[in-house]
């Protein structure tokens, strides 16, 4: 591989903090005459350390894939992510993944980014093992929107939050849940708000706090339409726990059941309510229809 300048992380989300640090892989790489290179992993690394813990992803595997081929470096290595690199210290992953199987001469740091088995060091400690490995250690500016630093973290927080709105900010897209059309309970047909129900989400990715959110989705005619999804529990009708992502999709009747669909959030209209009867619902979503016709 030839020599470049490379950046390291997870990079969930792809979001503006990420791009603002390629920004500045990009820049560091056309001073040296060098090309630029991003390292990412394949899962989660606490996915691998903690086997029960269940990650709260922004993107698919396949997700960041795209959108990181879309940034313009000149080369994107997904490293499988298992318990051997797992036990790297982050000496011996500089020595042997990023100078000796990479070629990597200078290495730029994410503001808040540690890697190394238990994230034992940081940056100076990395500065001091690229000194001993001849790699150039230097640490990358933070992109600060509304007095923060951008981070997939505040990107989390704010979808759980249901602020799709400023996560949206903070990603440069809109939020995207995907999966396939399945059968549910025709609730909606009788009420007159046909939906279709989303199977099972891709795993580990985010679903946004419960409640009722403007959207712009996709089936496989590949047309952008306007939509209302539900996300809960259904509490009107039904008294467990089960979650579903319901749309109903604007001026659109056509059978698609068991075939992919996408939907992209917009903006969150209200939280999910139990109403006390059924024409009280329905009244309620003639409400939440006009608002989502008006995006």
């Amino acid at each position: 591989m030839n020599p470049s300048v490379a950046t390291i992380g997870f990079f969930d989300g792809v979001h503006l903090g990420h791009s603002y640090l390629i920004d500045q892989l990009k820049a560091e790489a056309e001073a040296r005459n060098l090309e630029s290179t991003i390292i990412t992993f394949d899962s989660h690394p606490r996915k691998v350390l903690k086997k029960d813990f269940q990650p709260s992803l922004l993107n698919t595997l396949e997700e960041k894939k795209t959108l990181l081929a879309k940034t313009g470096v000149d080369n994107v290595i997904i490293i499988h992510f298992d318990d051997s690199i797992a036990s790297l210290s982050a000496f011996d992953f500089m020595s042997s993944i990023l100078k000796r199987k990479l070629n990597v001469s200078a290495l730029l740091i994410g503001y808040d980014n540690m890697f190394g088995h238990n994230r034992m060091e940081g940056f100076e400690d990395y500065v001091r093992f690229g000194k001993e490995l001849n790699i150039e250690v230097k640490e990358a500016q933070p992109l600060i929107i509304d007095g923060s630093a951008v981070s997939s973290s505040r990107v989390r927080k704010l979808l759980q939050a249901g602020d799709v709105r400023n996560a949206n900010k903070l990603l440069g897209y809109e939020y995207k849940l995907e999966g396939i059309v399945v059968h549910g309970n025709h609730i909606g047909a009788t009420l007159g708000f046909p939906t279709a129900n989303m199977g099972k989400v891709d795993e580990g990715k985010l679903i946004p706090k419960g409640g009722v959110y403007c959207v712009r989705c996709i089936t496989t005619d590949n047309v952008l339409r306007i939509g209302m999804t539900n996300i809960g529990t259904r509490p009107t009708f039904y008294t467990n726990d089960e979650v579903t992502v319901e749309t109903n999709i604007l001026d659109f009747n056509d059978d698609i059941y068991d075939e992919p669909f996408a939907i992209y959030f917009v903006d969150r209209i209200r939280d999910e309510q139990k109403f006390s009867s059924k024409e009280e619902l329905i009244q309620q979503l003639h409400k939440d229809l006009q608002i989502c016709g008006s995006l």
